[in-house]
């Protein structure tokens, strides 16, 4: 596949499985009170926060603004990425438990075992060692029934989606010394064979995102909110 084509097939998956998505739930599963578990306690604080006040508008902000440009995104977006390379055929996703996805390197031509992550800081100190760990009792096991023949610590990878190599946190780069892990820029150009592929694909996705309808996204999904907080025997204000 020409690189154009392949890059106006991610910015279609993102905007239909990512973008899209993400505002249909936003308006019609985040804006349901029923989609949250509630600390009164918190929530009372966070109004007051963002409201000056105890109200169900402040409530309602407080329970829409984090789950709509947080976790709501963030899940989606981990989730989807892995799937998508396998759909669009870019990737074969992975029969060795603990790695995402497997692909021929463009660059040095070996195969490679990848987990995936998004950015150059989104892992905790607490997930170093378990993840050496886990690339080193496969790489072990594989080497004892022959069954990836030639197989080295360097064919196990983490693929970080966007990002440059000095942005990396300590724990990549913690990782890095055992175990590659390849960024940005580098990344798409294995995976993909296209050395300017990342950015490319970042100007495509800029002018996608400019073009999605999210007029009152945030105020509509509010406002729904706030008036089931009004009428919910939960709150009294």
């Amino acid at each position: 596949m020409i690189e154009k084509a392949l890059i106006q097939k991610i910015v279609e998956y993102f905007d239909k499985f990512i973008f899209e998505n993400h505002i249909n739930a936003s308006l019609n599963t985040h804006s349901k009170l029923k989609s949250y578990n509630i600390n009164p306690i918190v929530v009372k604080y966070l109004s007051k926060v963002l409201e000056d006040n105890y109200t169900p508008e402040g409530v309602a902000k407080a329970l829409f603004y984090p789950r709509v440009l947080g976790t709501s995104i963030n899940t989606s977006f981990g989730t989807r990425i892995q799937n998508m390379f396998v759909e669009l055929e870019i990737a074969e996703g992975s029969i060795i438990k603990g790695m995402d996805i497997e692909f021929f390197d463009k660059i040095d031509k070996r195969k490679k075992w990848c987990q995936l992550k998004s950015g150059p800081n989104t892992i905790n100190s607490e997930d170093v060692q378990p993840l050496i760990k886990k690339f080193t009792t496969t790489i072990q096991l594989a080497r004892t029934n022959r069954a990836l023949k030639g197989i080295s610590n360097t064919d196990f990878i983490v693929g970080v989606l966007y990002g440059e190599k000095t942005e990396l946190s300590m724990h990549y780069k913690e990782i890095d010394k055992i175990h590659p892990v390849i960024i940005g820029k580098d990344f798409w150009h294995r995976i993909t064979g296209f050395p300017n592929f990342y950015n490319g694909l970042v100007t495509e996705l800029q002018i996608c995102i400019n073009n999605l309808d999210t007029k009152d996204l945030i105020n509509k999904g509010c406002e729904e909110l706030a008036n089931e907080i009004r009428k919910s025997k939960l709150f009294k204000f």
